[in-house]
């Protein structure tokens, strides 16, 4: 028997070592930084920013689901950002992962979203089938862009110039 519930504070060691193991699976284990505290903020702080769910299968730990919510200004409601969804290997292929993105959709429908999204490496075949097998749609348009670390650091530092020399 599978189930699904939200995480709790408790559950902060758990969600970390769910973290690295996927991102052992995904080759990236030397990029996770992530601590119990920032867990605690981020997740269960005053204003949590980011929310996670538990599968547990037959009463253990089985994976989970970490997202926060977007929004769409040309659709003019939030939706779900999906940003990590991991089963344990031994346990895939029995129906975990189906359960935890239906609790979320589950989830999305009760908060009014309209769309649920997330990313997939090009290379993880089975996971690509998976999202397919469930109706999902790729977004082949689209490139992902991000900033990060010192170029977000560089952009904040040009702003503060901007914003100090307009005052001069």
């Amino acid at each position: 028997m599978t189930s699904v519930r939200r995480a709790s504070r408790e559950d902060i060691p758990l969600i970390i070592s769910f973290i690295r193991a996927l991102a052992a699976y995904e080759n990236e284990l030397d990029l996770v930084r992530i601590t119990e505290q920032d867990l605690l903020r981020d997740a269960f702080g005053e204003h949590p920013v980011i929310y996670c769910l538990i599968a547990e299968h037959l009463g253990s730990p089985a994976g989970f689901a970490l997202y926060y919510l977007n929004y769409s200004t040309w659709e003019g409601r939030p939706g779900i950002y999906l940003e990590d969804i991991f089963v344990l290997p031994e346990l895939r292929g029995i129906g975990i992962g189906k359960r935890l993105l239906r609790h979320l959709a589950q989830i999305a429908m009760e908060m009014g979203c309209r769309r649920l999204q997330w990313q997939v490496l090009d290379w993880n075949a089975p996971a690509i089938e998976f999202y397919r097998s469930l109706g999902a749609q790729f977004m082949d348009r689209w490139r992902n862009v991000r900033l990060m670390n010192e170029s977000v650091e560089e952009l904040s530092r040009l702003a503060i110039r901007s914003a100090a020399e307009q005052i001069s």
